[in-house]
């Protein structure tokens, strides 16, 4: 035994070196060696010191070096030698820059923005990944940094507007950018002069000369129907193209549900499972079913089994992955899974069999889930209603035959007795109650704003939002329980630097915000609570927001501050959300008898997924909010000296952002428009004052305001003052009891 022992041993020792016949030291020793030797060193002496020779490894070594320079955990500088950040004052981030010229660098370990100068920027594009040396002070008192090394090109097309000017072209970048790129004469594809193009850049900036770029495509004229979701959807890098083989994987499926697809499955067709969405909707992730369980409720949320028909690795799969999400535009969706499923086969449409996963749950009367149950199931959609239909069924107007001949009535009676449950649970635990205003673009037929009108939160949405998050709340615990990797759907409490600033914003008002409100939202809600009755109610709540987290997905729970649980994960929308596909899968591996050791994914590999699930849906959220604000300036080119009432919604150094009533539009009052004085912006952004005549201008005043300029590519609004505020001067005392 000792013997054979020995041998499989010397087996173990053998096929290991054979793996690594050139080995790489690690990174910590890496960095190890450089703060020891405690100067930047070129290629040989660093290979000398970590006692690597020979051509093969020293080729290895070469390219780990090249990678962690890459990943921003060393430096090459100018000479070729390496360093480490550190020791140089290096951060490592990306480049948001400005259209004015000046740009910051956003760092990756969270810390506060570098503010980058003009001449720093001319060799950097927006989006770039960069070291930046901080090396002063600049605007705002921001720390002020000069680029050490591009490690990354963020973009290799742009989107914007051809131009010419003494017989030179050139293109003017789209969005918060002001980037020209040179276009030589052979490269500009038959494009005209003020007409949206897309380019490839063909050369990046330096010190010595502009970016190039090669025109591939002309989008249309600025004021073309539509155009700003074309803008977004290439400034953005959205796909819209499905690979060829993702649609035959899609179509293959054809569009019933296969006999064979329907076996091992809990049938619940019986059930009169209804689904409730938007008036728009056309892709229907969840249906919902109650009835009495003696003291207690069943709750069913059964939710389209995405998973059966998108296995991993597969072609849906790997643009599902690459899309992340489905992203809705004013005018038209670009969905994550193709439209056959997406509002075909897995969408659950009424009176079709469809495949589901179930989470089947019982409820007490105060609001707590006695036990949960997932399983798969077959069900059949007993009908496809609206929000608006049954909120009016509820209260018992709207169409009085309709209600009368209606089916379903006492299955909507029975939700709504689940939904004033489970809404005493949300209070209870604290959950914020951010009811911000929401709007919505009614476009015409050849696809320009209409309208624009308040979007309506009524019960019925509320009622499916408590479904969802107690059915989320269950997943994640079911996959907590049985130890599977999986990506919890997170949000920390507020940071410190942005909780000070509420705090600072509230008190000044009056309103006490203890230290407990960081960590407890039970706290926060009762700030909310407060200041719920203030006419700037939402201008409050807006600063609430911007104090928080954003909510992000990773394999490390540590709860949902918002919503006040300890325990949260995405199920109920995997036809467009990537991160509940996943959870799904989870699901389906436990309920398959698997184990966590053989399930297809690891810690690491979610954590990447929730990084790129994340980073996808920021990339979603900028893109509706780029064609929502370009929309909203189309629609006010028609309203170009129109005076409109409004608030005050921003104090800045610069000015006045006033949101107009009822189109919840805003636009900016420049400091220069408000008087003959010195005009000087209050700590905390609450007020603005004359220096000379004492006129005040405060957050949340009404104004009247006139519309002077519209631009549309830059979203940008200006406003001049046609009225005064009703109060202008306020004393300190009388302010902080307002």
């Amino acid at each position: 035994m000792p013997k054979r022992r020995k041998v499989a041993k010397s087996r173990g020792r053998s096929r290991s070196a054979s793996r690594h016949r050139h080995p790489v030291p690690e990174p910590r020793i890496i960095v190890r060696a450089l703060e020891n030797q405690g100067t930047p060193v070129d290629f040989e002496t660093l290979a000398e010191l970590l006692r690597v020779r020979g051509e093969q490894p020293q080729k290895a070594l070469h390219r780990h070096l090249q990678r962690m320079a890459g990943n921003g955990l060393l430096l090459i500088n100018r000479k070729g030698e390496y360093c480490l950040l550190r020791k140089i004052d290096g951060v490592t981030g990306v480049v948001s820059a400005h259209r004015d010229g000046f740009g910051f660098l956003i760092p990756e370990d969270g810390s506060t923005d570098v503010y980058l100068s003009y001449p720093e920027m001319r060799r950097v594009l927006n989006g770039d990944r960069v070291v930046v040396r901080v090396s002063g002070t600049g605007r705002g008192g921001r720390p002020a940094g000069s680029v050490v090394e591009i490690l990354e090109r963020g973009k290799k097309t742009a989107v914007g507007s051809y131009e010419r000017e003494h017989g030179i072209g050139y293109v003017v970048e789209s969005g918060k950018s002001s980037q020209h790129y040179i276009v030589p004469d052979h490269h500009r594809g038959g494009a005209k002069a003020g007409q949206l193009v897309k380019l490839i850049i063909t050369e990046y900036p330096s010190d010595r000369h502009e970016a190039q770029g090669k025109i591939t495509a002309i989008l249309g004229n600025p004021a073309d129907p539509g155009m700003a979701t074309e803008l977004a959807i290439e400034s953005f890098e959205i796909p819209t193209e499905w690979p060829a083989a993702a649609q035959q994987a899609a179509v293959a499926w054809g569009d019933q549900v296969r006999p064979g697809d329907k076996s091992q499955r809990e049938d619940l067709r019986e059930l009169p499972l209804i689904t409730i969405d938007g008036a728009d909707a056309q892709d229907f992730d969840d249906a919902v079913y109650v009835e009495p369980a003696g003291d207690d409720w069943r709750l069913i949320v059964a939710i389209a089994d995405v998973s059966h028909y998108v296995g991993q690795g597969g072609a849906l799969d790997n643009e599902a992955q690459r899309r992340g999400t489905s992203v809705y535009f004013a005018d038209r969706v670009v969905p994550m899974l193709p439209e056959s499923l997406s509002n075909g086969l897995c969408s659950l449409n009424p009176h079709v069999d469809r495949l589901c996963m179930v989470c089947d749950m019982q409820i007490t009367k105060p609001g707590k889930v006695r036990k949960a149950r997932f399983y798969k199931g077959l069900m059949r959609s007993a009908a496809r209603l609206t929000y608006t239909e049954v909120d009016e069924l509820q209260r018992g107007t709207g169409d009085l035959n309709k209600r009368k001949n209606f089916k379903f009535i006492k299955q909507i009676n029975n939700l709504y007795s689940v939904f004033r449950i489970l809404l005493k649970d949300r209070r209870r635990r604290g959950a914020l109650d951010l009811d911000l205003p929401e709007v919505m673009l009614e476009l015409d037929d050849a696809g320009r704003v209409k309208r624009i009108v308040p979007r309506t939160r009524t019960d019925a949405h509320r009622l499916i939002e408590e479904c969802m998050v107690a059915a989320n709340v269950q997943a994640g615990k079911f996959l907590a329980r049985h130890r599977l990797p999986t990506l919890y759907r997170v949000h920390a409490g507020p940071k410190e630097e942005g909780f000070e600033e509420l705090r600072v914003l509230l008190q000044q008002l009056g309103i006490k915000v203890t230290d407990q409100a960081c960590t407890d939202p039970r706290q926060m809600n009762n700030i909310l609570q407060e200041i719920a009755k203030r006419p700037d109610y939402s201008i409050l709540a807006v600063a609430v927001l911007r104090s928080l987290s954003l909510a992000v997905y990773q394999p490390k729970n540590v709860g949902h501050f918002g919503l006040g649980l300890s325990t949260y994960a995405h199920f109920t929308s995997p036809i467009r959300r990537y991160p509940d596909l996943l959870v799904h899968r989870g699901i389906s591996h436990i309920l398959a008898g698997g184990k966590p050791g053989t399930f297809a994914y690891d810690g690491p590999t979610m954590e990447q997924a929730g990084q790129s699930a994340s980073m996808l849906e920021r990339r979603a959220e900028k893109a509706t909010r780029y064609v929502e604000a370009r929309y909203k300036c189309a629609f006010m080119l028609g309203r170009i000296g129109d005076v409109l009432p409004g608030r005050i919604t921003g104090v800045t150094h610069f000015g006045l952002f006033v949101t107009l009533d009822d189109l919840y539009v805003e636009g900016l009052i420049h400091v220069t428009s408000l008087g003959n004085d010195y005009f000087h912006c209050e700590t905390g952004g609450l007020q603005m004052t004359g220096e000379r005549t004492g006129m005040a201008y405060r957050l949340g005043d009404k104004l009247q305001v006139r519309v002077l300029r519209v631009n549309v590519d830059e979203a940008k609004l200006d406003f001049a003052l046609a009225s005064e505020p009703a109060k202008r001067k306020t004393s300190r005392r009388r302010r902080r009891g307002s």
